[in-house]
């Protein structure tokens, strides 16, 4: 589905919040500054909450 979105965005980062890779590609017309923005708030808080989830399943599993 990725070809039906207007920005094809990355974001990799550690579980201390720092950034590995953000990368991001206009699929056709150019994003502002404030949809880069709002992509990176958006990506960072999901995320952290994939963080959460993964802790919290290995530390049920016993790990």
């Amino acid at each position: 589905m990725d070809q039906n979105a207007d920005v094809d965005f990355n974001v990799v980062m550690t579980d201390s919040g720092e950034f590995v890779e953000a990368q991001g590609t206009a699929e056709g017309e150019p994003f502002s500054k404030g949809a880069l923005n709002a992509m990176m708030l958006l990506a960072e808080m999901g995320i952290e909450e994939l963080i959460r989830l993964q802790r919290r399943a290995l530390a049920e599993a016993g790990f």
